[in-house]
């Protein structure tokens, strides 16, 4: 087959770059043609199975639903754009994608901008709906849904991760037609348990193979190398949180649970909340700057656990899908999407031990409970969630079902 996969933004860092860039991944491995649209000015440090990828020429402005600096690009919020800015970028991403059909697949994201863009391509398509869209820049908006279920309504497919985007969905722009829930997919042969020794070794020598931070957010703190190697040389408990640094993932929760507590945090991300963070976190806390999966599977290892505290709907939770593939019990917050991660988790667990896959508003008593647990028992819990993760959201099944529902 040859896919068209659109994507409005970068792949490396959040849900839906590393999901574009999964999907290219698995379906170039799998023998198809695929062609990835994107603004990515630095692809060659991923690995998207020998995909070719092509960034269209939008101009200076770039739509977002949270504001991010980009290279080279102004971002600027969806909601603000003016309908002839708006219009202006769906025409040069649809044209960029034209010139590269006939296609037996053409696959956008977001509802916006993905579904006008598929809708200008004047092909079949089908649209992932990834909740950010929603939540940050339609919901309330009523121009914004108005156009989103316009643009949907041509859409061959929709896709959403989880039965509570599927609500979203609904609530933001009214009923959809053909809508399938599929799930996100997690790399469980990259995430998947390590020695401790091997991984520290690995993890050092990733973090001494990185560039320059050069003042760049995007980039991993300079200098990671060797505070990871003092940090590892304690032997204390470690919860690890990764993800973007704003306040609506309630990172500022976790740092209040660890206060008391005999265990130290690592907190990794990028975001506009960050300085905040360090100002309020315990002593010992190690912030890191985002990292890639290069980095990630190895500290994975590191950690006795890794907690999600998002205090805003999730669409999914691949950050607990992936601790989970590494063999790492991951502790979330019970709502939204992060829910359904939870109860896949507690499938998994000794009926005694279920409850603490999950918070509501007790994180400082799960952690605790968690940390008190003898290691090797939540060693066994780790391997019990990976189990649920590769039974469950592993990316060679997800990407088939994507490629089958958009053919049936």
């Amino acid at each position: 087959m040859r896919a068209l996969l659109w994507h409005g933004y970068l792949l490396g860092g959040t849900g839906s770059n590393v999901y574009t860039r999964a999907l290219a991944r698995e379906w170039s491995r799998a023998g198809h043609d695929v062609v990835v649209f994107c603004q990515e000015r630095h692809p060659e440090p991923y690995d998207l199975g020998g995909a070719q990828v092509v960034r269209p020429d939008i101009g200076r402005l770039l739509p977002v639903f949270v504001l991010d600096r980009y290279e080279g690009l102004e971002a600027k919020l969806l909601q603000d754009f003016t309908r002839e800015e708006r219009e202006r970028y769906v025409a040069a991403n649809a044209a960029a994608v034209r010139e590269h059909l006939p296609a037996d697949l053409v696959f956008t994201n977001h509802v916006l901008l993905g579904a006008p863009v598929g809708a200008a391509v004047r092909a079949p398509f089908t649209v992932k709906a990834h909740g950010s869209e929603l939540e940050y820049s339609m919901r309330g908006n009523a121009d914004l849904s108005a156009w989103g279920k316009e643009s949907l309504a041509s859409a061959r497919a929709v896709v959403v991760g989880s039965e509570h985007i599927r609500e979203v969905l609904e609530d933001v722009v009214g009923h959809v037609e053909r809508v399938h829930e599929v799930p996100p997919g997690v790399d469980v042969e990259l995430f998947r348990p390590e020695p401790r020794d091997l991984a520290l070794r690995n993890l050092l020598g990733e973090a001494r193979a990185d560039p320059p931070n050069g003042g760049n957010e995007r980039l991993p703190d300079g200098g990671n190398a060797e505070r990871f190697e003092r940090f590892f040389a304690a032997d204390t408990p470690v919860v690890l949180y990764f993800g973007k640094l704003i306040r609506n993932k309630g990172v500022h929760l976790l740092l209040d649970a660890m206060r008391g507590l005999d265990a130290r945090a690592v907190i990794v991300g990028f975001g506009d909340y960050r300085q905040e963070l360090e100002r309020m976190a315990p002593a010992g806390t190690l912030f890191t700057g985002p990292l890639e999966h290069r980095h990630l599977v190895h500290l994975l290892q590191l950690a006795d656990v890794c907690v999600v505290p998002s205090i805003f709907p999730e669409a999914f939770g691949m950050v607990a899908a992936e601790a989970a593939a590494a063999g790492v019990p991951p502790l979330v917050a019970r709502h939204s999407g992060l829910a359904e991660i939870a109860a896949g988790v507690e499938a998994e667990y000794p009926p005694e031990l279920r409850d603490l896959a999950s918070f509501t508003d007790d994180l400082g008593t799960k952690l605790r409970r968690l940390l008190d647990l003898p290691a090797e028992t939540r060693r066994e819990l780790g391997l019990a969630a990976r189990r649920a993760v590769v039974e469950r959201w592993s990316w060679s099944s997800v990407a088939e079902r994507l490629l089958t529902l958009h053919l049936s």
